[in-house]
C-alpha cells in the first residue's frame, strides 16, 4: 500500500476482506493480503502522526496495539509529553469520535456515562424520561488524570471498560464499536488522589511509560511548537478497517512452545507457586494472574500482525511483555529498598525463561 493510500482506499479494502458470518473463520490468514493491509494500516498511522508526535514510535505502537486488541491502555509520565495531543491526534488519524473527560474529586458517574431527564413533547404535552449521553458514548474516550477521581466513578468506568455498556435508571445503553478507554496518569503528585485498584488496574492490558524525549527530539519539537501552522492530518483508517484488524489478529496462528513461554513469564511472578522463580519470591508481594498471559498472547499476535508476520514467536512475547506485565506485579519493600522496580524484575524474567525451548 503506497503512502498516498487514503481513507477511503483502506476502508474499501477492509470492507473487501471483511470476513461474513459465511465466511470459515480461517480464511483471512490464507490470505496475505489481511496481513499487508494491517502491517500497512500501522505505518501510515505511524508516518502520519509524525506530522505532529516527535518521537515516541514505541508508545504509539503499544497505544495501537491495544486498539489492535479491544483493549483498553493507561499512559503514566509527567505532564507536558503530549499524552493528550498524541490520543486526540490518533482519533482524526483513525477517523473515530473523541471525547475527553478531565477526571476531578467531584465528578459523578452520571457526568461520564450520562442521566435520565424528563423530557415533554411539544404537540402531546405527554412527559416522559429521556437519556442524555455522557462523554463515554464515543470510539476513543481519553480518561485524563482518571486516578483523580472517587472510588465510585471509576467503578463506573469499569463496567463500561469490561462490558461496553453502560446501566443508567436500570436500562443498559451499549457503547459504540470499536470502543477503547485511553487513561492517563501522573506519576509525580498523588496527594488528593485515589490510586486505581488492582481490579481496574487489570482491565488495562497496557501501562505504558511515556518517557522524555531525546536531545534531538525535543529541539525538533521546540522548532514544530513555535514555528508556523504544521501538516494536516490525513485519515487512514476508519472503524470498519480497525474491526476487520481485530477479528484478524484473533486469527494468527500460536505455536505450543510459545503459549507456554507466555505462561512460564506470568506463571514465574507467583511467589506462592513452586514454579516460581528465586528473585521474584525475594522482591514480589505478589504476581500476575491468567490475565496477565492472556494479554501476552494477544498482544503478541498484534504485535506480529503489524510487522507483516502472519504467526507469532517468542520474540513477539518478549516484546510486549514489560507493559503488559508492569502493573500486573507488586514490588514489596526490599525491592523498593534496592532500587528495583516491576520493569527490572521482568527484565530478569526475560533473561531467565529461555525462548524457543523445545516441548518435553
Amino acid at each position: 500500500m503506497s503512502e498516498e493510500t487514503n481513507a477511503g482506499t483502506v476502508n474499501e479494502m477492509a470492507e473487501t476482506l471483511t470476513v461474513t458470518a459465511e465466511t470459515p473463520a480461517t480464511e483471512p490468514m490464507n490470505d496475505g493480503r489481511a496481513v499487508e493491509f494491517a502491517r500497512d494500516a500501522y505505518a501510515n498511522i505511524q508516518r502520519e502522526l509524525a506530522k505532529v508526535i516527535v518521537g515516541q514510535q514505541d508508545v504509539i505502537e503499544e497505544i495501537l496495539i491495544a486498539i489492535f486488541t479491544r483493549s483498553h491502555a493507561l499512559l503514566v509520565g509527567v505532564p507536558g509529553l503530549a499524552k493528550t495531543l498524541m490520543i486526540s491526534s490518533l482519533a482524526r488519524t483513525l477517523q473515530m469520535s473523541f471525547k475527553r473527560i478531565q477526571f476531578t474529586p467531584d465528578l459523578m458517574p452520571s457526568d461520564i456515562t450520562g442521566t435520565e431527564v424528563i423530557y415533554q413533547d411539544q404537540t402531546t404535552g405527554e412527559k416522559q424520561f429521556k437519556f442524555l449521553r455522557g462523554p463515554l458514548f464515543a470510539n476513543i474516550v481519553l480518561a485524563d488524570e482518571i486516578n483523580r477521581t472517587p472510588p465510585k466513578t471509576q467503578a463506573a468506568m469499569l463496567e463500561a471498560m469490561q462490558e461496553r455498556r453502560v446501566t443508567v435508571g436500570g436500562k443498559t445503553h451499549a457503547l459504540p464499536r470499536p470502543f477503547f478507554v485511553l487513561a492517563t496518569q501522573n506519576p509525580l503528585e498523588q496527594e488528593g488522589t485515589y490510586p486505581l485498584p488492582e481490579a481496574q488496574l487489570d482491565r488495562f492490558m497496557f501501562l505504558i511509560n511515556v518517557d522524555y524525549p531525546e536531545v534531538e527530539e525535543e529541539i525538533r519539537i521546540m522548532q514544530m511548537g513555535t514555528g508556523g501552522k504544521g501538516e494536516e492530518l490525513q485519515p487512514v483508517i476508519g472503524a470498519e478497517g480497525i474491526l476487520f484488524i481485530q477479528d484478524t489478529v484473533k486469527l494468527i496462528p500460536v505455536s505450543e512452545h510459545v503459549y507456554r513461554y507466555a505462561q512460564k513469564i506470568a506463571g514465574c511472578t507467583r511467589t506462592r507457586k513452586p514454579e516460581a522463580a528465586e528473585f521474584c519470591k525475594k522482591y514480589l508481594n505478589f504476581g500476575a494472574g491468567p490475565r496477565a498471559s492472556l494479554g501476552l498472547i494477544i498482544a503478541a499476535k498484534a504485535h506480529a500482525l503489524i510487522h507483516g508476520q502472519p504467526y507469532v514467536s517468542c520474540e513477539n512475547v518478549a516484546a510486549v511483555a514489560k507493559a503488559i506485565m508492569r502493573h500486573r506485579i507488586s514490588v514489596n519493600f526490599t525491592a523498593q529498598s534496592e532500587g528495583i522496580t516491576s520493569d527490572d524484575v521482568v527484565k530478569m524474567i526475560l533473561e531467565q525463561v529461555p525462548q524457543n525451548e523445545p516441548l518435553a
